[in-house]
């Protein structure tokens, strides 16, 4: 049935793609970016999501591409940066990212009361919106968002249905897919009318992702953590230009919680570092010599060794999803398990790998720094080299599913040095556009994820099998496990 559908799904895309070629660009090329054509031919999520919201139609997928791509080359999508919008807008702080609803999914705030109805500002308002929206689809292709429609302190003035039907648009025809639901909180009576236009315009299907609520039902969709306190919540942030407001990814981290800088965070770290073992980690070194066959002649006289080390390896867990990125190979690929307090398995591993030929510097940025210990979490990684981060609750604080964490990285062609002076250096220098960054969610279980392995079970027994050769193993194992008629 899976494969069926698979098979299903690629006909459609391959079918979007060659009558789109055919029906439409050979036309008119002119009328699209090229930048859009080309990534029409190569992301297949992409033809995806605009099949998906057409019920795989695909002459109907056609015209809502059609007009999808030229709305994205007039507004020059592609090329939308900072520059491209007023300052003043930026700095009102009415269209930003910031936060996730219960669900996980990013909030895209949009305060009205700071949107004074006025045709000569319009079309700047409407950038503001794609270029927040094209920000996002860039970093979490696929993921949904959640739009919060503040309407507090509104008045008739701030009333635009032209910009209102335009927010309708991006999610009907321009990000197809992306839309979670739409909360709309504290709708003065005066627009009642008003909003029975928007549900026409949403169609039958997505009113139901529209949610009206007060102080009381937002709580229903997002946590006091990320509501403000006129909304019931705790949040302290508070909205400032610049820097924008980006996806709340913070530093600083280390091992023992949250400290003052990013600075002391290093140095602290490699203090600390020196002289100073766990039984919850383990180096890459010490990973590495327990898989190397073992000298029969050394293996006696090194038993106590091989049972200290053992014991440091019982909590670990090796992760078998990989995300393949220029830099980084980076495992697990999408979500971080944490076990659960019952469970008493609270930390998860990160596996960095180095696939590039100079050294890689890389830094760990979470969504709630006051929770986890990370360690290393500002390092570098050798060419071919792994590097294992060990991730867990500070003080036994609870892992939530909105938390993400971020991993940054950027290649370091001329090192100078990778100590905590020179790496604090490197990052306030590096281009923006060198920095490979990957997002991880948080996701708690109640008992061991059968896609993890424990190495101490397994490890002791393969002497002669590389690392590689092991995660290869099971990998295959699990494979033909799940992928196993019932």
């Amino acid at each position: 049935m899976a494969e069926n559908h698979a098979q299903n799904k690629a006909k459609l895309i391959s079918e979007t793609r060659r009558r789109f070629e055919a029906e439409y660009v050979t036309d008119k090329p002119e009328k699209y970016d090229p930048r859009d054509v080309e990534r029409l031919q190569q992301d297949d999520n992409w033809v995806e999501s605009y099949l998906h919201w057409r019920h795989n139609v695909v002459d109907e997928t056609l015209k809502m591409l059609d007009e999808s791509f030229q709305w994205r080359k007039e507004f020059s999508v592609n090329d939308l940066n900072e520059s491209s919008i007023p300052r003043w807008l930026l700095e009102i702080g009415g269209i930003y990212l910031h936060g996730y609803d219960k669900e996980g999914n990013k909030l895209f705030w949009i305060r009205v009361k700071y949107h004074i109805k006025d045709q000569k500002t319009i079309l700047d308002k409407k950038k503001l919106i794609a270029f927040w929206l094209e920000r996002y689809a860039k970093r979490e292709n696929g993921k949904p968002i959640t739009v919060m429609f503040d309407l507090s302190e509104t008045g008739l003035n701030s009333i635009d249905m032209d910009f209102v039907r335009f927010i309708i648009n991006c999610f009907k025809v321009y990000y197809p897919k992306y839309l979670s639901k739409m909360v709309i909180f504290d709708m003065p009576w005066i627009m009642n009318a008003a909003f029975k236009i928007v549900k026409s315009w949403l169609g039958p299907e997505a009113v139901s992702l529209l949610k009206f609520t007060s102080k009381n039902e937002v709580q229903d969709y997002v946590s006091v953590e990320y509501l403000p306190p006129h909304m019931g919540g705790t949040d302290p942030f508070k909205y400032s230009y610049p820097p924008l407001v980006d996806d709340d990814f913070q530093t600083p981290l280390c091992e023992n919680g949250p400290i003052a800088s990013e600075d002391e965070t290093s140095s602290k770290e490699d203090i600390e570092s020196d002289g100073k073992e766990t039984l919850e980690t383990i180096s890459n070194e010490e990973q590495t010599a327990l898989l190397k066959k073992t000298n029969p002649a050394e293996s006696t006289p090194k038993a106590e060794e091989s049972e200290k080390v053992d014991s440091k390896l019982k909590t670990f867990k090796k992760p078998l999803s990989v995300f393949k990125g220029p830099l980084l190979h980076i495992s697990p690929a999408e979500e971080l398990y944490f076990g659960s307090t019952e469970s008493g398995e609270k930390k998860t591993l990160i596996v960095l790998t180095n696939v590039t030929k100079n050294i890689v510097a890389f830094k760990v940025r979470t969504t709630a720094p006051e929770k986890y210990r990370v360690k290393p979490s500002n390092s570098s990684c050798d060419p071919g080299a792994s590097v294992d981060i060990v991730v867990s609750p500070h003080g036994g604080l609870t892992v939530s599913a909105q938390d993400r964490f971020l991993i940054m990285a950027a290649e370091m062609e001329q090192p100078s040095g990778t100590g905590p002076a020179e790496l604090t250096q490197f990052w306030k220098e590096v281009p923006r556009n060198k920095v490979m960054e990957h997002r991880l969610r948080c996701h708690t279980v109640e008992s061991n994820k059968p896609n993890t392995l424990t190495l101490k079970d397994n490890a002791l027994n393969m002497s002669d099998k590389t690392s590689e050769d092991i995660y290869l193993q099971f990998a295959t194992s699990r494979c033909e496990r799940d992928c196993s008629p019932p």
